[in-house]
């Protein structure tokens, strides 16, 4: 005899009130929003790890950490803006050394003396040494680049970055620009320790942005390129002649020169375009990345190891 209706329902719920006591309930967690790959900008789904169209991490990547970092940077010619506040904050941190080394602020001796930074503050931080101190102490030929004698030196040297880098930058993009920036400083201080030669400064990697920028004019027959070549000769002309005055490093010049023309005559002075271009260029930046920490990690060491 069947049971009443009532009753089974009655039965059926007391069954599951006890099933439910007895077994955690799991609570829902609402969709995630898609997400966009940061490699190929391809959208895909809230719980996927990986692209389905160009297979890169979407959390754990090259691409992914590019794309934490630039939010970090201005908007605009991102890696110009650190260059300029790295050579900035090592030249205050350097004029805190000098003075907190000699107990007082250092001579001026002129507008070419102020600001002037201690030489042995300067060794210390990894100024370019000669050659055999160099292949001793290669970190020396990275963190070389971002240091800067006096005020007159980094005022002078910010002031063409800041004219040169956001058009690189804008041209080669970002990561590519870092690499021909930092290969470019670092081929100059191996000329100029080839020639036993103690220096510092971004002139070679600005002297660098220059050859970059006359081999890609060069190419060209465009009258916008010829004034800018035009403009470029100039430059280069005016950097000559002060190359030959006491204390600049002629040959830290010349090796970024020849650097920056080479790096423009191999490499398409373009955005990258497609997966594999934008996968090389980023390995590239960060590989100039990667080698400027591991200098300054070495710096550290050394400067506390004394």
């Amino acid at each position: 005899m069947p049971l009443p209706l009532r009753l089974r329902y009655r039965l059926n719920r007391w069954r599951d009130s006890i099933k439910n006591f007895f077994r955690s309930k799991r609570s829902e967690k609402p969709a995630g929003r898609p997400r966009i790959c940061p490699n190929c900008g391809t959208l895909v789904g809230s719980t996927s790890r990986t692209c389905y169209s160009c297979g890169a991490n979407v959390s754990f990547s090259m691409a992914a950490a590019s794309r934490s970092i630039t939010r970090l940077l201005p908007q605009t010619s991102p890696a110009t803006y650190g260059f300029l506040s790295l050579c900035c904050l090592l030249y205050g941190l350097s004029f805190v050394l000098t003075i907190k080394t000699a107990g007082a602020m250092p001579p001026a001796g002129g507008i070419f003396g102020l600001g002037r930074i201690s030489g042995e503050i300067l060794d210390r931080l990894g100024a370019s040494l000669p050659l055999p101190f160099n292949l001793v102490q290669p970190w020396r030929l990275f963190t070389a680049i971002f240091l800067h004698a006096d005020l007159l030196h980094i005022a002078f040297n910010m002031w063409v970055l800041m004219a040169l880098g956001p058009v690189v930058e804008e041209l080669y993009g970002s990561a590519r620009y870092c690499f021909i920036f930092v290969l470019t400083g670092a081929c100059g201080y191996v000329a100029s320790s080839f020639f036993l030669h103690s220096s510092i400064g971004a002139s070679g990697s600005l002297l660098g942005l220059i050859g970059l920028l006359l081999a890609i004019t060069s190419r060209s027959s465009g009258i916008g390129m010829q004034m800018l070549r035009q403009q470029l000769i100039w430059w280069l002309i005016y950097t000559v002649i002060l190359s030959f005055m006491p204390g600049i490093d002629l040959w830290a010049h010349a090796g970024g020169f020849a650097s920056g023309f080479l790096l423009g005559k191999i490499m398409p002075d373009r955005q990258p375009s497609g997966m594999a271009e934008q996968r090389t260029a980023r390995i590239l930046g960060w590989s100039a990345g990667l080698a400027v920490a591991v200098s300054f990690a070495f710096m550290l060491l050394e400067y506390f190891g004394h």
